[in-house]
């Protein structure tokens, strides 16, 4: 797990923006996991304005959605759908066909669920899957004490994140609904490279134990230390109760020359050691 302290959230939005650029160039039609709240904003930002100066071509890129509620009607402006219509496909001149995600309302949503499984799959998986941290600790909706093998599948929300979710919905915790389709804990680990964001003091607890506390279901996003790829950028603030934010620093600072494309390439992208001239 690579850790990247940044000074504030919109340099770590330009950050993962630069490395998905890169990860394009590599694979030009890279299927990249996408997730909503105000966390991935300054990365979604910060793509647009990539595209519209030419310093990145994402025009054959796929969008897969991380979760998506469950009720609400199709073309309800704070569904999942809706907001990355808005956010990511327009803004980086992408049509409908772009896109995966769930059914949300099917009328057999365990059968949507399974669907939305095999529709990964059969699209090659998620090459980059951006996450950011619920304040408990979950990672998509997968709340605290999901499986950590878990599928793509229908959650009840807790209280906490109904309330965390309010915002989006003139303040109104009623408006929120209860249940949604999300990708599991072990769907998420599937992805060839998670990419975790998080900002503000608010997140530094779930952060910290998240890094460096135990594995354990109470947080799930701890279940990102089993994987093989994970790149996590954080801010000074969401960083602030890294016990070992000294030692990410001085690693960070250290990287070899040869590993500038690792943390955003494909995880088996070749590499060659810096050859010493005299």
């Amino acid at each position: 797990m690579e850790v990247v302290i940044v000074p504030d959230a919109e340099t770590g939005g330009r950050f993962v923006a630069e490395g998905i650029a890169r990860l394009v160039e590599l694979k030009p039609d890279a299927l990249l996991g996408v997730a909503t709240g105000s966390t991935p904003l300054p990365v979604y930002r910060a793509l647009a304005a990539l595209t519209r100066e030419g310093g990145a071509d994402l025009s054959r890129v796929r969008i897969a959605q991380l979760d998506e509620y469950v009720g609400l009607p199709a073309g309800h402006p704070q569904s999942y759908r809706s907001v990355l219509e808005r956010e990511v496909l327009e803004p980086l001149g992408l049509g409908a066909e772009a896109f995966l995600g769930p059914d949300s309302t099917a009328a057999d949503l365990p059968a949507a669920c399974r669907a939305y499984e095999h529709a990964l799959a059969a699209a090659g998986g998620v090459d980059l899957q951006l996450l950011g941290i619920g304040g408990d600790g979950h990672i998509g909706f997968n709340e605290p004490c999901s499986s950590l093998a878990s599928r793509t599948r229908i959650k009840t929300l807790t209280e906490r994140t109904r309330g965390d979710n309010a915002r989006f919905f003139g303040g109104d915790v009623g408006q929120v609904p209860r249940h949604v389709i999300t990708q599991g804990v072990g769907t998420i680990l599937e992805a060839r490279h998670v990419v975790l964001l998080a900002t503000g003091p608010g997140k530094a607890e779930a952060l910290a134990a998240a890094v460096e506390g135990p594995l354990a279901a109470r947080c799930p996003a701890s279940a990102l230390q089993l994987h093989p790829h994970v790149t996590v950028v954080a801010d000074e603030a969401a960083a602030s109760r890294l016990e070992l934010a000294d030692y990410f620093r001085h690693v960070l600072a250290g990287k070899p020359a040869w590993q500038a494309l690792r943390p955003f390439g494909p995880s088996d992208a070749p590499h060659a050691p810096r050859v010493a001239t005299g």
